[in-house]
């Protein structure tokens, strides 16, 4: 795994040491860069076993550990994990990205820079006609390529134009507060963004999901390269329950248990390849006491 723990307790993880400060490109101008982390696999481990002094087992022991945390959601270890990010993106990724309030950030101000002549043109094939089924999406739909170039010539003609009424304005001597107003959501804008492994996770179900516009899932693809390099034990965990998991509802539930037969989930359950304490939870999931093969007479 990589992982040291000197005499303070101090872990760095070679994985994640190789790449602070290498930006993971993303769109067509934007970042994503690890600054600095507090912690790993080995963190998780520490602190959910503080309350009877073990330190560290086997990486075997760890795994069940860590997967048995975040399966059970005893969120509380994952946060002592923290990262954070120098990220650029689009102004109107980073509306979408600071809804998640869970984590501390500091934006580059207007007020204070001039903004640069950088804006998000996106790329042919990522436009598309609006969704028939979701008000808020693209529909998987192309548009034809004549239209492509003019949709990209009419974009990139605007952010331009405004740039350079922006500079104008700078030039006038305007204060730089005003002067950006008219910039466009296209501007790409830069911040630190620091944020614990539980909240983390939860941004990046979030925005990992299909439903998730596809430039902020792009921004999350690259995060999720920079968790796995700093607590793949704990990434793995989350991909198993959570970013691919379901939760059932109630009726759901209910019309699972009708449809079911016992001894075919029974057979399913055993060639799973899940530990018995696994199969178990399975079970109580859908409130079934289906027999295992090893039982069944």
């Amino acid at each position: 795994m990589g992982v040291r723990i000197s005499a303070m307790a101090h872990i760095t993880v070679a994985a994640a040491e190789a790449i602070i400060d290498q930006g993971f490109k993303v769109l067509d101008q934007g970042f994503v860069r690890l600054v600095d982390y507090l912690g790993g696999d080995a963190r998780i481990v520490q602190a959910a076993r503080v309350s009877y002094g073990e330190g560290t087992k086997t990486l075997r022991e760890d795994k069940a550990l860590i997967d048995y945390l975040l399966r059970q959601r005893h969120t509380s270890p994952f946060e002592q994990v923290i990262f954070t990010f120098h990220v650029k993106m689009p102004i109107f990724v980073a509306r979408q990205w600071i809804r998640h309030r869970t984590a501390r950030l500091n934006e580059i101000s207007g007020r204070y820079s001039v903004m640069r002549d950088e804006f998000y043109l996106p790329s042919p094939k990522e436009l598309r006609y609006q969704s028939k089924r979701s008000k808020q999406g693209r529909s998987e739909e192309s548009i034809p390529a004549d239209l492509q170039e003019k949709i990209i010539a009419l974009l990139k003609q605007d952010q331009g134009d405004v740039y350079g009424h922006y500079q104008e304005l700078l030039e006038d001597g305007l204060a730089r507060e005003l002067a950006r107003i008219n910039l466009p959501l296209s501007l790409y804008t830069e911040m630190y963004w620091q944020i614990d492994l539980n909240n983390l996770f939860h941004f990046l179900r979030l925005r990992l999901d299909w439903h998730a516009q596809y430039e902020i899932r792009a921004y999350g693809d690259a995060i999720a390269k920079i968790v796995q390099a700093v607590a793949p034990l704990a990434y793995e965990a989350f991909e198993e329950h959570i970013l691919h998991g379901r939760n059932f509802s109630r009726s759901e539930i209910a019309a699972l248990k009708q449809a079911l037969d016992p001894k075919k989930l029974a057979e399913a359950i055993a060639e799973s390849g899940m530990r018995k304490s696994r199969q178990a939870e399975f079970l109580a999931k859908l409130e079934l006491n289906a027999p295992t093969p090893e039982t069944e007479s």
